[in-house]
């Protein structure tokens, strides 16, 4: 049987530079997949597909909501030759109704466990128009290593700099914050991988940069001092999102080899500068998410949140457009209140507003999103700052001595004579 998996293209954030990741959710369900099928990958942002090419399945991964349009046309395409599309991925969990008249197929929820039922039905000819496993958690053991080898790695860098690689440690959020989905996606309980799955895992990615990209690393300490215990003798460098703020935490985060942190800056308070200051601390730079317009902001807010930005020297900021997507808390409220603008998915991008603002027009939010990438960024763009992240993860590797274990070809290079020598 020969399936083909495609994540579909979607455009960066407005200001944002232009790079990609290997995408996760796409290794990961590869994973579940036997390995009697014959599987082709395309990650379309970055490599063309062959609707002529020999395929009994097409399956979509779509994360975004925005990537949906685009899924809706591939899918249509292949469809007109007579090759039957599943769809899954967050996004399908998301727009599960309005997937299913683009789909021959929908499966919504986690796949372990699950998708090898999927191919013998669809071996069978008695394919479901759908697979609804919401809410039905697996057992968290029959998370596997996810399946890169599907990945074209050499496109997976930015001027020569190899991409990090993305793993998880678990799954589920206890947190429900108000503009996030993980509720509904993934449940409201903390889901741990076993800590020696998880290692085992991250010894076998082949690369000494990593994204651990978990809701939160803030929800368990006890967990987090064994996982943090347990990988500092991999020397890994890693990027994740908020990591819980304590003093034992940190200094294991640390020692671990954790890089920078996603954190959520959403005020000017002595809490959130104390935060940024205490990861700084321990040698952790901070990429802050900035998230504009919310209901307590107005223009002047949204300029003094800027000014408090650069005041706490944040290393990266990533500004987005609060967006209701739906089954998010803030989708609920705005529905109730009748102030959603737009429901046309393409524009559900994170730098457009599609609702109305409550202490502003559409217009202002927009304007004050290019004011916060622009005033930020003025003495140095946003390529620059992530470049002295580098830097500053290059001198750690090069210290501990994994720069060249991972990097041979950089080691044969600075071996070469020099002119004069």
């Amino acid at each position: 049987m020969k399936m083909t998996l495609i994540y579909p293209s979607w455009p960066k954030l407005d200001r944002q530079t232009e790079f990609y990741l290997p995408p996760h959710g796409p290794v990961c369900f590869a994973a579940t997949i036997p390995a009697e099928v014959e599987l082709t990958f395309v990650d379309e942002n970055l490599q063309t597909y062959d609707s002529d090419a020999p395929c009994d399945l097409l399956a979509h991964s779509v994360m975004l909501s925005f990537q949906l349009p685009r899924a809706f046309a591939i899918a249509k395409e292949y469809r007109a030759k007579g090759i039957p599309v599943i769809f899954g991925g967050i996004a399908v969990m998301l727009h599960s109704e309005e997937v299913a008249l683009h789909a021959d197929s929908v499966f919504l929820g986690e796949a372990e466990g699950r998708f090898t039922g999927v191919l013998e039905d669809f071996k069978a000819g008695r394919m479901k128009k759908l697979y609804d496993y919401m809410g039905e958690h697996p057992d968290m053991n029959l998370v596997g290593t996810a399946r890169r080898e599907i990945l074209a790695r050499e496109l997976y860098n930015y001027r020569g700099v190899q991409m990090l690689d993305l793993v998880h440690a678990s799954r589920g959020c206890r947190f429900d914050c108000f503009p996030c989905c993980t509720g509904f996606l993934g449940g409201k309980s903390f889901r741990p991988r076993p800590v020696d799955k998880v290692i085992a895992e991250m010894e076998s990615i082949q690369n000494n940069r990593m994204f651990i990209v978990d809701n939160s690393l803030a929800q368990d300490k006890q967990w987090l001092i064994e996982l943090f215990t347990a990988m500092a003798p991999l020397k890994k460098k890693w990027v994740s999102h908020p990591i819980l703020d304590d003093d034992q935490v940190l200094k294991l985060a640390a020692d671990a080899g954790a890089w920078y942190v996603y954190q959520a800056v959403f005020d000017t308070s002595d809490v959130i500068r104390n935060r940024i200051k205490r990861l700084k601390d321990h040698g952790i730079g901070v990429e802050g998410t900035i998230l504009l317009g919310t209901d307590e902001q107005d223009e002047d807010s949204i300029k003094r949140l800027v000014d408090f930005l650069l005041e706490v020297e944040l290393d990266v900021a990533e500004f987005t457009i609060m967006t209701p997507f739906p089954h998010s808390p803030v989708r609920t409220q705005l529905q109730r209140e009748g102030r959603l603008l737009s429901s046309d998915w393409q524009n559900y991008s994170a730098d457009k507003v599609v609702f109305q603002p409550k202490r502003m027009t559409p217009e202002k939010l927009q304007e004050m999103y290019y004011y916060a990438w622009d005033t930020f960024y003025a003495n140095g763009g946003h390529a620059l700052k992530m470049g002295n992240l580098f830097k500053n993860v290059i001198r750690r590797e090069m210290e501990d001595g994994t720069y060249y274990r991972y990097n041979p070809r950089k080691s044969r290079e600075f071996a070469k004579p020099q002119s004069g020598q």
